[in-house]
Parts: structure tokens; sequence; C-alpha cells
């Protein structure tokens, strides 16, 4: 199983140039932007959405004019929906950061991420062919494994990375239960 780097993306918190950006770039995004909502777009928040594609940018405020905090470079990474604003979202990310993203780069598909199970410092996941912890063990996985999340029964989990699934400890994911 690829284990990738603990770290979604980057920060872009430090200093920075002004952007300048064409009329004919304006015009794109401002009819990108009228686009409509396609993640999650029930009424009722909080919810739990995923990132959409591989690089996707956060922004203090609802809209492009706000400065980027952060750049995620992971699919399916689970993020906590907040509130909504017209075509934006706020968000809630793993590690707790919250921020505004574009509601087209979300996806109501869940995802969840691997995260060290409760007082088991780094220690890597287990994903098991069936729901319990006697089933044979397929993979281990590492804190930060991105995946599809499948319904949870009984403290286990479906769970798909790069086309190889099974089941993991609910306690093992973060995006899994209410938001």
């Amino acid at each position: 199983m690829r284990a990738l780097a603990r770290g979604y993306g980057e920060s872009m918190v430090s200093g920075g140039k002004s952007r300048r950006i064409s009329n004919l770039a304006a015009l794109a995004l401002a009819v990108l932007a009228s686009a409509p909502a396609r993640a999650g777009d029930n009424d009722v928040v909080p919810y739990w959405a995923s990132l959409r594609g591989r690089e996707v940018n956060m922004h203090v405020g609802p809209g492009e004019d706000y400065r980027t905090t952060f750049r995620y470079h992971r699919e399916n990474l689970p993020m906590k929906v907040l509130r909504k604003m017209e075509g934006w979202r706020l968000v809630q990310d793993p590690d707790g950061s919250r921020g505004w993203m574009l509601a087209r780069f979300l996806k109501p598909e869940r995802g969840a991420i691997v995260i060290a199970p409760k007082g088991q410092g780094e220690s890597l996941a287990e994903m098991r062919d069936g729901g319990d912890g006697n089933a044979r063990l397929l993979w281990r996985l590492e804190p930060g494994v991105t995946g599809k999340l499948g319904d949870c029964a009984s403290g286990w989990c479906k769970f798909e990375v790069d086309g190889h699934s099974g089941y993991v400890r609910e306690d093992a994911l973060w995006g899994t239960g209410a938001p």
C-alpha cells in the first residue's frame, strides 16, 4: 500500500506577490463561479464532503479575491462542511484548519483519511477482508493515506485505496460518523 506524505498540500500563508488577472481570465472565473454547486447541495450543515480534484485552494473568505491560505493535493481528502454561502463552503480539514472553498471542488462521495488510532502514536492501521479483528489482514496503512469511505458498522468501515478495498477500524479513520 502506497503511503502518502503526512501533509496534504502547501501553505500559502507566507508573503506573496499580488496577482494580476486579465479581463479574459476574470471573465472565465466569473463563468466558473456561476456554475451550480454539486457537492452537498443539501440545506443541512454540517455535512461531509471530499475533495474532487488533486489541487484545491482554501481561502480566508468566500471569494477568489480573498487570500489563498493553503493548496491541497489530495483527491478524496475528507472535509467537514460547516457553512454555505452562495457557491462557497466553509470547511474544516482533518487537522482542524478552517477556510473557504468553491463548492464545485467538493464532491458528496464520502472520503476518509487514515489517522493513528487514539493512544497508539504513529502506528499503522490494518485493512482486513472483513469487518472484525479476526478477519484476514490485507494491508497496513500509514497515517495520511486517503481513500473512498463505504458503510461503517460495528466499529469497522469499508475503505478503498487505489483499487484495494477492505475494512478498517472506524477509530483509525477521520471522516466517519456524524460531522
